[in-house]
Order: C-alpha cells, then sequence, then structure tokens
C-alpha cells in the first residue's frame, strides 16, 4: 500500500524534524521530554486490575490541542455528571494541550499520546483498557485507529470538519480512508462534511450535529467569574480586547492604539513564551503586564498604561466579558481566525482578519452580523473600530446578533450523550 509507505514516511520524518527543532524551540523540547519514559508513566498511574474490572467503563478521549479540547470537555463533564465512577482517561498531541490541562481535575488522567506506531498503539490501548473512545475533530492516527477496530471498541468523533482537499478525497489518501472505518460514528459540524463522507460509503453512521464548541462557550459564560483587577484597569474606558494575537494582528492594532490614548486596550498573544511577550512589550511602550497589575493598582489615571498585556494562559476567555469590542487573532495567518465564540458569547461585536473561510462558526457570524472581517489594513481597521466605539446603536446590534447566534447553536453535546446512552455504550 503506497500510501501507507508515505505515512510511515511523514511518522519518521515528523520524529526527526521534532528532535532537531527541540534544540532551539521550546514547545518541540516539551514534546520530546513530556514523551520520555511515557509507558512507565501511563502503567504507574493506571491501575490495571481497576481497568479490567467488569463494572469499570473507562473513557478515552483523545484531543490534538487545547482548542479541540475546548470541545470535547462539554461530553467529559456530562459523563461525570451522570456518573462520577466513568473513568476518564484524557491525551494530547500537542504541548500546548497537556501542558495547560495537565492538572485538570474533571478526569482521571492526563497524558501524551506517544507517536503512532504498531507497537505504541497496542501497549497503549491495552494499558488503558477503554470500553470507549471519544476522537475529538481531527488528527487521525492509523496504528491507534485500526488497533481500536482490531478489539472492536466503540469510537464517536466529535464535531468532525471534512473538506474536498483532505487526503481522504484524494488519490494517495487510500490509508486515510481506511482510518475512517475504524469509527462507529461520525458526529460533523455541516453539510458539507456528511456529503463528503457519503461520497466515500459512510452515511448510515453520520449525524449532522453541529460544533460542541457552543456549548462549552455558553457554559463559561453561565459560570462567569470575575478577574482579578480587571474592571478597575477599565474604569469607566471603553475597552477592545485582542485575544490570540499573532503579530500580524498587533501590527493591524498597533496605529490605533497609539492614537486612541482614551481607550482601553487588553492584549492576550497567542504565544506567551518570554520572546514573544518582550517583542508586544516593545510593540506597545505604554503597557504594563498582568503579571505586573497589582504593582500598578490597576490605576486609570493620566499618565497611566492604556494597555494591558496578558502573560498568562486560561483567563481570556473571561477577557471578552470586558470588552466594548473584541478583536480575535489569527485571522491574518495560514491557520486561520482563533476562536471567535468565546467573544461573541457576551454579546460583544467581534473583528478579526480576512482568512477565516474555513471556520464555520466564524463565517455563520459574519452572516448573522455579529462580526466583521478586515482585510484592508490598519485604515480598514481603524474606520471599523471608530465607527463601533462611536455609533452605540450598531454596537448593540451587533453584539446582540453574536449573542443570539452561539444561542442558537446549543446542544450538539447533549446529542451525542444521548446517543451514547440509546446505544448503551457505557452500560452492561
Amino acid at each position: 500500500m503506497l500510501s501507507k509507505s508515505l505515512y510511515n514516511l511523514f511518522l519518521l520524518l515528523y520524529s526527526c524534524g521534532i528532535r532537531v527543532a527541540a534544540i532551539v524551540n521550546p514547545k518541540a523540547r516539551k514534546w520530546i521530554l513530556g514523551r520520555r519514559n511515557i509507558f512507565a508513566e501511563i502503567q504507574s498511574k493506571l491501575d490495571p486490575d481497576s481497568n479490567r474490572d467488569q463494572n469499570s467503563k473507562p473513557v478515552w478521549m483523545h484531543c490534538a490541542s487545547l482548542g479541540e479540547f475546548e470541545q470535547g470537555r462539554p461530553l467529559l463533564e456530562e459523563l461525570k455528571s451522570q456518573d462520577p465512577k466513568v473513568k476518564i482517561i484524557l491525551t494530547f498531541f500537542s504541548p500546548s494541550g497537556y501542558e495547560v490541562m495537565k492538572d485538570y481535575q474533571g478526569v482521571d488522567q492526563v497524558f501524551y499520546l506517544p507517536m503512532d506506531s504498531p507497537l505504541n498503539a497496542k501497549k497503549f490501548i491495552e494499558a488503558v483498557n477503554p470500553s470507549l473512545v471519544l476522537w475529538v475533530k481531527y488528527e487521525y492516527w492509523f496504528y491507534y485507529l485500526t488497533e481500536i477496530k482490531k478489539r472492536n471498541i466503540p469510537v464517536l468523533l466529535v464535531s468532525g470538519i471534512f473538506r474536498q482537499k483532505q487526503p481522504f478525497f484524494t488519490w494517495y489518501g487510500e490509508i486515510w480512508r481506511k482510518m475512517l472505518e475504524s469509527f462507529s460514528h461520525f458526529f460533523v459540524q455541516n453539510t458539507e462534511s456528511k456529503q463528503l463522507l457519503a461520497t466515500l460509503g459512510f452515511s448510515e453512521n453520520v449525524s449532522l450535529n453541529g460544533d460542541t464548541r457552543f456549548d462549552r462557550v455558553l457554559e463559561i459564560a453561565d459560570h462567569f467569574t470575575e478577574v482579578r483587577g480587571i474592571a478597575e484597569f477599565c474604569g469607566g474606558s471603553q475597552v477592545i480586547v485582542a485575544g490570540s494575537t499573532w503579530e500580524e494582528d498587533e501590527i493591524e492594532l498597533l496605529h490605533f492604539v497609539n492614537v486612541h490614548k482614551q481607550v482601553k486596550f487588553i492584549i492576550a498573544p497567542h504565544e506567551i513564551d518570554k520572546a514573544n511577550l518582550k517583542d508586544v512589550k516593545e510593540e506597545f511602550p505604554n503597557s504594563v503586564f498582568y503579571s505586573e497589575l497589582s504593582d500598578q493598582q490597576a490605576a486609570t489615571g493620566n499618565g497611566q498604561p492604556n494597555v494591558l498585556i496578558i502573560d498568562n494562559i486560561g483567563m481570556l476567555s473571561r477577557l471578552y466579558n470586558y470588552a466594548t469590542i473584541a478583536y480575535v487573532g489569527g485571522g491574518y495567518g495560514a491557520d486561520g481566525v482563533h476562536n471567535v465564540l468565546e467573544a461573541a458569547v457576551y454579546g460583544k461585536p467581534v473583528v478579526f482578519g480576512p482568512v477565516y473561510e474555513k471556520f464555520d462558526e466564524a463565517t455563520g457570524l459574519v452572516n448573522a452580523g455579529g462580526a466583521f472581517s478586515i482585510d484592508g489594513g490598519p485604515v480598514k481597521l481603524e474606520n471599523i473600530l471608530n465607527n463601533l466605539l462611536e455609533d452605540e446603536r450598531e454596537r448593540k446590534q451587533m453584539g446582540e446578533a453574536a449573542k443570539q447566534f452561539v444561542y442558537s447553536h446549543a446542544g450538539a453535546s447533549k446529542k451525542i450523550i444521548q446517543f451514547i446512552q440509546e446505544k448503551r455504550l457505557l452500560t452492561s
């Protein structure tokens, strides 16, 4: 099988490449170190006798990174609330997911997923012995999925997205199509995904279900808690919260920030390593790091910083609640815009860059009138922001449209839970 040879070559090149990258890249280094002695760690933390107990029903959820975890999180929490005895094992491929959630108390264990191989897949699945596997959105690993199928373990794809350009639909995609045969059921986000799966012969086990991230952001908003010092920093000013920004986003915002001293800006860079934070601080000289905010007493008087740079991870979803306007980063990069729903759920008008077509939630938000996509440089962005800051009526209309868009798409998680119950996937 040519595609299998290509897949094995990809695994080899990836393993070699990330070891080379680890010499200079901190994230790659964490990827390597996190997997060192991984099976010894797994064996020490999982009780083999408990896992093989007839009454034990381990659930394994795999997420590529933090964004996928946020999609799967409502399912995990609902499963735990229904039966606290359900054992949940959570795995990540990326350090950006694992490092943030390694101490998450909502599951029983959190691990890095060992690199895909026949031996690793067999050893891992024997150790976990799952009764059910939840695979979130994407990132398909051939040997893991093959081993799951061999053992007749039900595996559900959560919030799946399929596009014509993916390997499944190409001449070289035989091994990718083989992976799809491992899934018991596909819960997909849109009609295009369902139609594409049908061209490969998957139709009876496909449900158009929407995106579970809507449920997650609604849960965050419903349980909102204040972030220390933010209200004091904002004072009575209008506030623009720029979340998950990259350098391209910061360049777009730079002129507006420097000119509008009366507006408060909260900037949460996507990368918070020391080097990037130093660069952001230099870009916005009239700024203060959140970690220094207590020293600044979150003052709002003349001469005090009007830019707050968030130098931690975990509070962005709550920061959007303080915004007059939300700016979501990523829309100027190849990977596209980040999570727009975190801002929209609070009823805030959302602004982002031009690269968003791959994201149904961003496209839907624009079509619903809750967001603007900017493709025209800093001047175009400045015009949009000025209009929204000055026109309270339009701002409120956009915010309401954004909020209603989120609320109208809730419920995907409950449908998957209902499917698990109806199929008795976790009952004897």
